[in-house]
């Protein structure tokens, strides 16, 4: 993991480049796990994973970020949460597809941050992989003044993991008759906040230090709430249940990413009354007078992952979900579907 930091006239700042990259050598060490190899600061991240009790291991990997979320924590001035959002995004990804994650890159381009919001940044980046059980390996922090104004800041990252071939999990035994269990958000994880800003900035005059009663919290607040990373979960189900197909509910909400594990003879028919609307989507909803397929194409609506699981199957994973302690509900179910029919129907 390299660090790029404000040139000085002269050049980069050596001596304040060297405090950072120790500082994040530590927060760094804190993620780790076996096949960890090598230490932050060289050109390349290092990793030899053991993949001896997979038969035909498969490399799965997902690259994202956190979007119009960082806005709010810029807002707020609180940047040690939007790091698990970003290993969320792109480690929620490869959990669908059955893998393993293993190691996290990560990339901050920045304007004038200083060495404290970095080290925060980073540290939520950390927290992210020790709850997604994924080394953090390496990385590239980077200041471009003209490019961001003063403070202002975006972040990307890369996930790799592993999966054998024959446990991928791709949808493609997905039939006629599955049922789908949906599991609950912990918000609105890190989409629509184009939308969000919109509703609540430009149209409602709000700040993030507007306290909204219906969330008994500050806006703010509710906006950063992070996004829940499934790891541990589906991990668990998969080696417990029977299941044919997840979708992680992200940008493009319930409409674009419930389609995208579905074969092409199926559609998914969900029922809209099947879950609650949780407090800060029925505010949203009704603040910018969204119709309900704006909000399903928009919004996770409360379900951060759906199951395919067959039917036989269904009632054993709610009750074990419930066991867990897990928000799940029976939400819909595969159907046939004729040519030209959308993939999705709500009832």
């Amino acid at each position: 993991m390299s660090e790029s930091l404000p040139n000085t006239g002269a050049g980069v700042h050596m001596p304040k480049a060297n405090m950072l990259v120790e500082s994040i050598k530590k927060i760094s060490k804190t993620t780790s796990r076996p096949g960890m190899m090598g230490r932050i600061g060289g050109f390349g991240g290092l990793f030899s994973p053991n993949l001896s009790s997979m038969e035909k291991p498969v490399l799965v990997s997902s690259t994202d970020g956190v979007g119009a979320k960082l806005h709010i924590a810029v807002l707020m001035g609180k940047h040690d949460t939007v790091g698990i959002d970003l290993v969320a995004t792109c480690v929620n990804d490869i959990l669908v597809q059955g893998a393993e994650p293993l190691f996290f890159l990560d990339y901050i381009s920045q304007s004038g941050l200083g060495d404290a919001v970095i080290e925060s940044l980073i540290e939520g980046v950390a927290e992210g992989c020790r709850q997604a059980r994924c080394a953090l390996i390496g990385g590239e922090t980077t200041d471009i003044p003209g490019m961001y104004a003063t403070g202002e800041y975006d972040m990307s990252g890369f996930v790799v993991g592993a999966v054998d071939d024959h446990k991928i999990v791709d949808g493609s035994e997905i039939h006629v008759g599955h049922k789908i269990i949906g599991v609950a958000s912990s918000g609105l994880h890190s989409a629509g906040f184009s939308t969000v800003r919109h509703i609540c900035f430009d149209a409602m005059k709000l700040t993030v230090d507007s306290y909204i009663p219906e969330f008994e919290k500050s806006l703010g607040e509710e906006l950063l709430i992070p996004t829940r990373i499934y790891s541990e979960l589906i991990q668990g189900i998969l080696r417990s249940s029977k299941v044919d197909g997840f979708a992680h509910i992200a940008t493009g909400g319930i409409d674009k990413n419930m389609v995208r594990v579905i074969p092409d003879a199926c559609k998914a028919v969900l029922e809209r009354q099947s879950w609650e609307l949780p407090p800060v989507f029925r505010w949203l909803q009704d603040a910018g007078h969204l119709e309900s397929r704006e909000m399903t194409g928009t919004f996770n609506n409360g379900i951060g992952m759906a199951v395919m699981v067959p039917e036989g199957s269904t009632q054993s994973l709610l009750d074990m979900l419930e066991a867990m302690g897990e928000k799940a509900w029976l939400i819909g179910e595969i159907a046939r579907r004729t040519e030209g029919e959308s993939q999705l129907t709500w009832v």
